[in-house]
C-alpha cells in the first residue's frame, strides 16, 4: 500500500539516522521486533480501541519488546502511540531494513526451496548467489514443496527461478506455442 509507505518513510529515515549514531545492529533488532509486534492483529485491535489511552498503548507495546529499550526507542513508541501511527510499525520496519541494507551494500534474499536446506547447502547457495547478484545477501529460506525441486530466489525485484516447476512451465509453454 503506497499510502502507508509514504507515511512510514519519514519515521523510518529518522529512526535510521538515530540508529547510525548508536549501535545499528541493536537498533535493527529492536525495529524488527517492533515491526512484528505492530503486525500482530491483536496489537492492531488494541491500538484501534478508542478506550485505550495513548500512554497505556505505548506502555503495552514497550512491555512486549523482549530486547532492552533505550530512551530513544521508548520515545519513538510513545510518539507513534500519540500520533495514532502504531499500524505503521511493519512498514517502518521494512523501510528501516532497506536503508540498513543499502548502507551495508546488502540485500534481503528469500530462497524458496522444495526441501529443507542444510547449513552447508545454504552456505554454498548463498555464496553462489552473492556472486550472481553482486552483493551480500541476508537469506530467508521458505520451504515450498510445490516447486518439486530446485530453488526460486527473490532479491528485491529480481527473481532467479531454477525450480523444476519453472522448467516444466517453460516446456509447457514451448509445446503449446
Amino acid at each position: 500500500m503506497a499510502e502507508l509507505a509514504t507515511v512510514a518513510r519519514p519515521y523510518a529515515e529518522a529512526l535510521f539516522r538515530v540508529a547510525q549514531q548508536g549501535d545499528l545492529a541493536a537498533w535493527s533488532a529492536t525495529v524488527a521486533e517492533l515491526a512484528q509486534i505492530g503486525a500482530n492483529p491483536d496489537v492492531q485491535a488494541f491500538a484501534a480501541n478508542p478506550n485505550v489511552k495513548q500512554a497505556q498503548l505505548a506502555d503495552t507495546i514497550a512491555s512486549l519488546v523482549k530486547s532492552p529499550l533505550n530512551a530513544e526507542a521508548k520515545n519513538f513508541i510513545v510518539m507513534l502511540a500519540e500520533n495514532g501511527r502504531v499500524a505503521l510499525l511493519p512498514e517502518i520496519g521494512a523501510q528501516f531494513a532497506v536503508l540498513k541494507n543499502a548502507q551495508e551494500g546488502a540485500a534481503d534474499a528469500t530462497i524458496h526451496s522444495a526441501f529443507e536446506l542444510s547449513a552447508d547447502q545454504l552456505t554454498q547457495l548463498v555464496a553462489t548467489l552473492e556472486k550472481k547478484f553482486g552483493r551480500k545477501l541476508n537469506p530467508t529460506v521458505v520451504v515450498d514443496p510445490s516447486l518439486i525441486g530446485g530453488v526460486r530466489v527473490v532479491v528485491g525485484d529480481e527473481v532467479l527461478d531454477t525450480s523444476v516447476r519453472a522448467k516444466l512451465q517453460q516446456m509447457h509453454n514451448a509445446l503449446v506455442a
